[in-house]
């Protein structure tokens, strides 16, 4: 795919402000604890017991419960496709280039594949000591198609259906990004670009509830069909949610930012919506939070879509803020401790499973939905270590890649002729 370069704007645009190392401080932290939340809610899920009389959470306390069993990915979605979509969008409505395909895919490559590959390899191949072993496993997790067979999604990696969805995200973006920059040099004002990109987001989102909508109250589909509700086509709403709050980002570039006075409402009342359709969908998954007859409920059916919203608003309200206006909570989000979890959370994303359940099966937490919360410590701990030297012993020498490229995505020359 070759280059895309915007024409210039026939209005002139205001001057990009300084980049906010806090507000990147600030991602890094919403990272750290969304990692931490993950391992928290997967070990949630380990130690429910069911019965004949149904299923119970490891701790008797709804209220509790819907904070322990928050799902955080939708934040993933919806960070990863913020920061990959800003440049499409700043070229889109205010001109400029854009990296060729090749090179995003390359970027996104190295940053992924390196850590991925090797823990499938490793998680597989322990799992299946002689061959063939499970192979369409292997090759499904391999190829990013797990997500789509149903007895195998969470098989190896249970939590790596969603790069499953992120891969299928980077190969929409590169084709669609380059021919909304297109479409949008054509239009004469910035608001008509403005409105076309919006538009497409908006498309994007609404897709994926037509899909929920149809698969569930007039086909019947179960939500136990993983492949209908977890593939791209149903879980896309996070991405467009993404795209959208890069798109509402660039256009208001220049018109200031919220004060304390309106961040903290609109973050309040995400953070509030966000836990109370946890405790009202039951989304630990082990039942629906209303319904007679043990149908879920309407906000369990759509959960996800409802939840990217929410964590839209809440990014809108940490992001868009005026330069050095204080808010106070964000001071956790730029804490140290916080922040250097960030930094290595995808290890910790790729590593607590395979952790959790090999401390498990070894005897080394305590059983019983009593031994929850120190089991939950144990996890915890563990799993940031892993993480930790994850990180260090392969995502950082992976990401040294990226210097065989330089910012045009040519490759360097490392090796230059002599000067005579």
């Amino acid at each position: 795919m070759s280059a895309v370069t915007a024409a210039r704007p026939t209005e002139p645009s205001a001057p990009d402000p300084p980049a906010s190392r806090g507000r990147a401080l600030e991602l890094q932290g919403y990272r750290g604890l969304a990692a931490l939340s993950t391992v928290l809610f997967h070990v949630w899920q380990e130690y429910y017991t069911y019965d004949a009389a149904g299923s119970h959470p490891p701790v008797d306390s709804p209220w509790l419960g819907a904070l322990l069993s928050l799902e955080v990915i939708d934040l993933f979605f919806v960070m990863s496709a913020y920061l990959l979509t800003l440049s499409y969008a700043r070229a889109a409505i205010d001109g400029g280039p854009i990296r060729t395909g090749r090179t995003f895919l390359f970027r996104r490559a190295i940053r992924i594949l390196p850590l991925y590959f090797l823990a499938v390899l490793v998680v597989w191949a322990s799992r299946n000591p002689t061959l063939p072993g499970d192979w369409r496993d292997l090759v499904e997790h391999l190829t990013f198609t797990h997500v789509f067979d149903q007895e195998r999604i969470f098989y190896t990696l249970g939590p790596t259906w969603s790069l499953s969805l992120e891969v299928a995200f980077y190969l929409v973006l590169v084709a669609l990004g380059p021919l909304a920059v297109r479409v949008c040099r054509g239009l004469a004002t910035r608001r008509a670009r403005v409105a076309v990109c919006a538009s497409g987001c908006v498309v994007l989102f609404v897709l994926p509830l037509v899909w929920i909508s149809v698969a569930r109250y007039v086909l019947g589909v179960p939500h136990t069909d993983w492949p209908v509700y977890f593939g791209p086509q149903a879980r896309f709403g996070g991405f467009a949610a993404g795209m959208a709050l890069a798109v509402l980002l660039v256009a208001l570039r220049g018109r200031g930012g919220l004060g304390a006075r309106g961040t903290v409402p609109l973050s309040v009342g995400a953070a509030a919506g966000l836990y109370a359709l946890s405790y009202f969908s039951g989304a630990s998954g082990a039942s629906a939070a209303s319904g007679a007859s043990g149908a879920e409920s309407f906000a369990h059916t759509f959960y996800h879509p409802i939840a990217s919203l929410l964590w839209f608003t809440l990014l809108y309200a940490t992001l868009h803020v005026r330069p050095r206006e204080q808010v106070r909570w964000h001071g956790l989000l730029r804490a140290r401790w916080v922040t250097a979890v960030g930094l290595i959370s995808y290890s910790v994303y790729i590593w607590h499973e395979p952790v959790m359940l090999r401390l498990i099966t070894s005897g080394l937490v305590p059983t019983g939905q009593a031994g929850f919360p120190l089991a939950a410590l144990i996890v915890l701990a563990v799993a940031v270590a892993a993480g930790a030297a994850s990180y260090w012993l392969v995502e950082y020498p992976a990401s040294l890649l990226g210097r065989a490229k330089d910012a045009k995505g040519a490759a360097r020359n490392f090796y230059p002729e002599p000067t005579r």
